[in-house]
């Protein structure tokens, strides 16, 4: 969820009085920290892509269903997927055709480097993170999902 900051700070610029994808994420911070139950972050997350229909702005749409996919990240790890995606058509539909190359490279070395440093400092957090996230003997479905289909 901490790539998610960047677009959630470039939609509040926008939309100043649209709190729902600040809401997702923080929502799902709790809930990582096993402080909310799954239903009330899914609510947020749902609510958070519902704005990116209301806006009618394909920018700041897809800005919202990066930060949704980013707090849903807690339940489905695939879900990590949604925020560079998202996050990078809004760069080419800002910048457009002609354009959008650089600030696409700079925030994909941006992604690398975070996941450089979050490799290197999980570890070294002071976060109490919720049970089912830290249970190891829980098995990782979208894993097992991905193996079926190769059979």
């Amino acid at each position: 969820m901490d790539c998610a900051k960047a677009p959630l700070a470039q939609f509040e610029e926008k939309y100043p009085y649209e709190l729902r994808p600040r809401a997702a994420l923080e929502l799902c911070e709790a809930w990582s920290r096993g402080t909310v139950k799954m239903p009330a972050a899914k609510r947020a997350i749902l609510d958070a892509h519902a704005v990116a229909k209301e806006i009618d702005d394909g920018v700041y749409g897809a800005l919202c269903h990066a930060i949704g996919h980013a707090g849903a990240t807690v339940h489905v790890e695939t879900h990590a997927l949604g925020l560079p995606f998202y996050e990078l058509t809004a760069l080419v539909l800002k910048f457009g055709k002609g354009e959008y190359q650089r600030p696409v490279c700079e925030k994909i070395e941006y992604y690398c480097h975070r996941l450089i440093y979050w490799q290197e400092n999980t570890d070294k957090l002071d976060f109490k993170w919720a049970r089912f996230l830290i249970d190891d003997n829980r098995p990782n479905k979208e894993k097992l999902l991905s193996e079926k289909k190769r059979v």
